[in-house]
């Protein structure tokens, strides 16, 4: 699926730098470790035990501006581009409160919940409504403001939540959902779990100080849509939790640029990674090879490609921890 923020990015893109415009960096050498795959131990949410009761009414400060009050949240609808907010409501072990999903919250206990995004990552306000939600919780990565505001109309609480994505900004997502759900406490529990996971992930990194270089192709085949991630993408603030360079940012590239032959060369990558729905859209790890420039880096010569499932990479929900632990075993356990 093709992400807004990516999309927009590519829209933006004229006349910005391309990666083929930055200089060459220096490399490191990285081992023949072959190909692997980041999975979660488990393809499902673990909700809080006990799970919380909602103490509300509450009033909250919307990101928007907003002050909304929320009178009940026994109708939850929580959906953004990322999945992440679904993901943070079952996490919280509100999941069945939860009576709708957008697209990118597909796991197991989510995945039979109508949708309210049938057409890609656009809101629906017909279907919306006809859920009859008591709350809806959203951020700025999806849309249209027009249906929001017809939410809204219809007297519907629209809570909406800072769209920052990095594992600094996920302990204050958790709190902002849960305090919109008045279950401020079992937020907190939800913000200690999470930490400790990211905190105990971190320490992946190899004991011997060396910094494997990671590029992160954003690449959809059928699309025509083949990027590299930099600083601000993301996919950097998973590179770096597990101890490794982003090579996009190493390069001097911001966000998302397109993926040109000589910029990936100069980037030397280690390792690339790319999500496995992109990887399996350009013919899996051959036609990976055969984009622009990758068979000529490090990583292409070493075949050290890592995909990690769409919904988890960039999700930097509830279970951001686990997925910075699966994507340091991917990379350095096969090593």
């Amino acid at each position: 699926m093709i992400r807004r923020a990516l999309l927009v990015s590519v829209l933006l893109l004229t006349g910005c730098t391309s990666v083929s415009e930055v200089g060459a960096v220096e490399t490191t050498t990285a081992g023949s470790c072959g190909v692997a795959t980041a999975k979660l131990a488990s393809d499902d949410v673990t909700p809080l035990d006990p799970k919380p009761t909602p103490v509300l009414p509450v009033t909250v400060d919307s990101a928007d501006g907003r002050k909304v009050t929320v009178k009940s949240a026994d109708r939850i609808l929580a959906v953004n581009l990322y999945g992440s907010l679904g993901e943070l409501v079952f996490s919280l072990g509100l999941g069945d409160r939860v009576i709708g999903r957008d697209t990118s919250t597909a796991f197991p206990t989510a995945a039979k919940l109508p949708l309210v995004t049938p057409q890609g990552h656009d809101l629906s306000a017909e279907a919306i409504l006809k859920l009859n939600p008591t709350v809806l919780l959203a951020d700025d990565s999806i849309g249209p403001a027009t249906v929001l505001d017809q939410i809204r109309a219809a007297g519907i609480p629209v809570v909406i939540v800072d769209d920052t994505q990095n594992l600094e900004a996920v302990p204050e997502h958790i709190r902002a959902v849960a305090a919109a759900l008045g279950v401020t406490e079992a937020g907190e529990r939800l913000v200690k779990r999470v930490q400790d996971e990211i905190d105990t992930a971190r320490k992946s990194a190899p004991a011997d100080g060396r910094k494997t270089k990671i590029a992160f192709l954003y690449v959809r085949g059928t699309a025509g849509v083949f990027l590299i991630g930099g600083e601000g993408a993301g996919s950097d603030a998973m590179i770096e939790a597990i101890g490794a360079t982003d090579a996009g940012t190493a390069a001097g590239l911001k966000k998302f640029r397109p993926l040109t032959s000589e910029g990936l060369i100069n980037t030397a990558p280690d390792v690339i990674l790319v999500m496995t729905e992109g990887l399996k859209s350009v013919g899996g790890v051959d036609g990976l090879l055969k984009l622009p420039g990758v068979a000529q880096t490090p990583a292409g010569i070493n075949r050290r490609i890592v995909d990690m499932d769409d919904g988890i990479l960039l999700n930097f929900g509830g279970r951001t921890g686990k997925a910075v632990e699966a994507l340091a075993k991917a990379v350095y356990g096969p090593c």
